[in-house]
């Protein structure tokens, strides 16, 4: 064959543009870290960041109500692709205003340990309030939201699985960075990787099972080839299992969620609010097209098996956060259980689901994100004061920080006049139109008992004496100001005004066969 009988693929450079411009942006930091002098990495790092997500968001809304197929249909930017790269690009500005709030050692190293200072000392002070220089931590951040911003339009199970391989390796390292703790984040990014690696081999797998099945990669091909009669092909349904388990790990759901309660533990406080948020918005959209898309043709087959992982997700969630004494290992089951709760709007196999579980992410990304900025504010001599009892009498100490995480967590809970309530209503209301009604019943009993282990900590905060050498709220900088003063504005309004969002998600729910 000769070069000038081979048909390259078209490109549309604004469709690849958001991935590409993040990607691009992560490489030039990875040079700037090693040619710009120390002092001015931070200035450039975080200009860099800030500047190629924002230019990302600006790309993300100049297609927005467009259907774009490129790349050889590697890439499909359409509706629900679109909504969630908007979400992740929001979301990954507010979590890098967060990761900049990190303390540095006075050394210059910022992931080290430190000396011990005196509890209440001015040096403690001092420690509490500096900000980062471990600047590497930028460009990896860009990786991996470059990695999601892939993995929302990924048209083709290649794609999809680079795109994940992309988004994951930054994660693994960011894990390890936690400079007070760093024996337990080590071994959480240790545990991270090692069922990463089998998560990726559940991936390759069942993609090689479907390509042996359909003889394409592309998602709307292997759809395609299930219209009609379907015989009940084993590669067909050993892939989807293997793909389902693979892509069920990704979005921490119960029994695919042993990973998350230690990595969220043991991860540097920003980047558990960064992975528990941003990750779940790409793996969710790459879940909703796999199963929409390439799979929807065998729908009545897997809806009954993502509706049995959402109940144990809801319940594992539920029940085991009630035993909880850590605050972060409490919000990492809490996300079991939202996990749960977001399939039950994929159970839905509809339009209104796929609308209700892209309202879902978003309001579950900023109240969660909210809430881990919360949880880095609260500190003692030895770092972050992450014991629920280091928390009581927090309301009286700092009225407006307690407040701020009361609201998240109200929010957690699905009270109304907040973005959980609303959002918990769209998925069940979208189960009850795909007629499974039941999955709602079972909704409906979690979220009741999750609410108390939300209210206990509200409780605890409000409501009991604080302890005279207890834990202090140290004085943000504007970053955090800015990503949590988004969060609960964000929280508040998709609660009592959500509407408009709630609209363009229905606009956006189509996906593009």
């Amino acid at each position: 064959m000769r070069l000038a009988d081979v048909t390259l693929p078209t490109l549309d450079y604004l469709a690849l543009g958001p991935a590409v411009i993040v990607l691009v942006a992560a490489l030039i930091g990875l040079l700037a870290e090693v040619l710009l002098p120390r002092s001015l990495r931070r200035t450039a790092q975080l200009s860099l960041a800030f500047g190629s997500v924002a230019v990302a968001g600006v790309m993300v809304l100049a297609q927005a109500g467009t259907y774009v197929v490129t790349a050889g249909g590697s890439v499909v930017a359409d509706g629900p692709g679109l909504f969630a790269q908007g979400t992740i690009v929001a979301l990954t500005l507010a979590a890098i205003a967060l990761i900049a709030e990190r303390e540095v050692d006075p050394s210059g190293d910022a992931f080290a340990p430190q000396a011990a200072v005196a509890p209440g000392s001015a040096a403690e002070l001092a420690v509490l309030t500096k900000g980062v220089t471990a600047t590497e931590v930028y460009p990896l951040t860009l990786f991996a939201t470059g990695g999601m911003l892939m993995l929302a339009t990924a048209g083709d199970l290649l794609i999809l699985f680079v795109a994940i391989e992309v988004l994951s390796l930054p994660l693994y390292v960011l894990t390890a960075m936690a400079r007070r703790r760093r024996l337990i984040s080590q071994e959480a990014a240790l545990k991270y990787f090692i069922l990463g690696a089998f998560s990726s081999a559940f991936l390759l797998f069942g993609s090689a099972l479907l390509y042996g099945f359909s003889g394409s990669l592309d998602l709307a091909a292997i759809g395609a080839s299930l219209s009609g009669t379907v015989e009940r092909d084993p590669l067909l349904y050993a892939g989807a299992a293997l793909m389902g388990v693979g892509l069920l790990f990704k979005v921490g759901a119960a029994p695919f969620h042993s990973w998350s309660p230690d990595v969220y533990q043991g991860a540097p406080t920003p980047i558990t609010a960064y992975m528990a948020s941003v990750t779940k918005v790409a793996a969710f959209v790459a879940l909703l097209r796999v199963f929409y898309v390439a799979l929807g043709g065998i729908r009545w087959d897997w809806q009954p098996v993502l509706a049995l992982v959402a109940v144990i997700s809801m319940i594992v969630g539920t029940v085991v956060a009630l035993t909880q004494t850590d605050i972060k290992r409490l919000l990492a089951y809490s996300s079991v259980a939202h996990a749960g709760f977001i399939l039950v709007g994929v159970s839905a196999a509809t339009n209104e689901g796929t609308s209700s579980v892209l309202f879902y992410l978003l309001a579950y990304g900023f109240s969660t994100l909210g809430a881990f900025g919360v949880v880095t504010l609260v500190r003692d001599s030895a770092g972050e004061a992450t014991h629920l009892s280091q928390w009581a009498g927090l309301g009286k100490r700092s009225p407006l920080v307690a407040g701020l995480f009361g609201l998240f967590l109200l929010a957690a809970a699905g009270i109304p006049l907040t973005s959980g309530f609303t959002a918990k209503f769209a998925v069940f209301a979208a189960a009850v139109d795909g007629d499974i009604g039941w999955l709602v019943v079972v909704g409906v009993l979690a979220s009741a008992v999750a609410a108390f282990f939300y209210v206990r900590v509200i409780v605890l905060m409000f409501f009991t004496e604080p302890a005279v050498d207890g834990p202090r709220v140290v004085v943000p900088s504007g970053f955090t100001v800015a990503a949590l003063s988004a969060a609960a504005a964000l929280t508040l309004l998709l609660g009592l005004f959500p509407q408009p969002i709630l609209d363009v998600a229905e606009t956006a729910s189509t996906f593009l066969l």
